[in-house]
């Protein structure tokens, strides 16, 4: 039996290789990290992340559901029943050096 930490940090990785298809700059945004309740070969993950914006959350949530999903089933040969999703911030895709107050 792989222990929850072990996956935690998995699921965690393939979040921040989700991150880096949605954005440019995944190193702007604070690293993603997981949860993990595991038993019988089934996981169910909490991930909390930022996410960049301007973008399409849904789509977005969707991208990094599946990825990380399919991610930890290849690597840990367990069943992913769910991955639940905790959004913290939307950080300016063009940096805090770029706005403007209007």
């Amino acid at each position: 039996m792989i222990p929850d930490k072990v996956v935690a940090r998995i699921a965690a990785r393939a979040a921040q290789e989700a991150l880096a298809v949605l954005t440019d700059t995944p190193a702007a945004l604070s690293a993603p990290r997981a949860s993990v309740t595991a038993g019988g070969g089934t996981a169910r993950l909490r991930l909390t992340l930022d996410l960049p914006y301007p973008l399409d959350l849904a789509s977005a949530s969707r991208h990094m559901q599946h990825h990380v999903s399919e991610r930890v089933t290849r690597l840990t040969g367990m069943h992913v029943t769910e991955v639940t999703l905790a959004i913290e911030h939307l950080a300016a895709a063009d940096g805090p050096e770029h706005r403007r107050v209007r």
